[in-house]
């Protein structure tokens, strides 16, 4: 089966909310719909509760949509941080602690999100399937697929929106 990681679109930063409220940035439509041809429109379906990931799943394909509440980003409570790659390399480092104030140990979020991707997966074996959310989370995830160290070079790499795709 294929899992595709999908990493929302361009959000609309706001600094006064954490980054789990931010909405789909509209002027960033066409980079969603344009990666609409390289994902299966026959795959299960599943995404992140937050906005911008409902948003572009929502934009992505005409089918049903499941939300599954463990695939939401590593939760940070700050909004805008100006050294916020630095802060991410952080959590990788250690992460059983939190890289900011405000901030889940990344080890949180993987022990959430890496048991929902194989639950999906497994509930849709056979299937392709179609995953999307967050970057951060799904580093974690693609690593737990492939037996690999979690790539910080790969995420930094990542677009809005962008995919990356596992044989599993």
């Amino acid at each position: 089966m294929t899992v595709h990681l999908v990493r929302h679109g361009r959000s609309l930063p706001d600094p006064t909310r954490p980054a789990s409220k931010w909405p789909l940035d509209p002027a960033g439509y066409d980079d969603v719909w344009a990666l609409r041809d390289r994902l299966p429109a026959a795959a299960a379906w599943a995404c992140s509760p937050e906005p911008k990931a409902l948003a572009t799943a929502e934009l992505l394909t005409d089918g049903e949509i499941g939300v599954v509440p463990e695939l939401r980003e590593h939760e940070r409570a700050t909004g805008w941080l100006e050294d916020f790659p630095d802060v991410v390399a952080r959590a990788f480092a250690d992460p059983a602690r939190p890289a900011a104030d405000g901030w889940e140990p990344l080890q949180h979020c993987a022990d959430r999100v890496v048991p929902a991707v194989r639950r999906l997966v497994e509930v849709h074996e056979g299937q392709d399937l179609v995953l999307v959310g967050h970057g951060t989370a799904w580093t974690l995830a693609l690593a737990a697929l492939t037996g690999a160290e979690p790539d910080l070079d790969r995420w930094a790499a990542l677009r809005m929106p962008d995919a990356w795709t596992v044989e599993v």
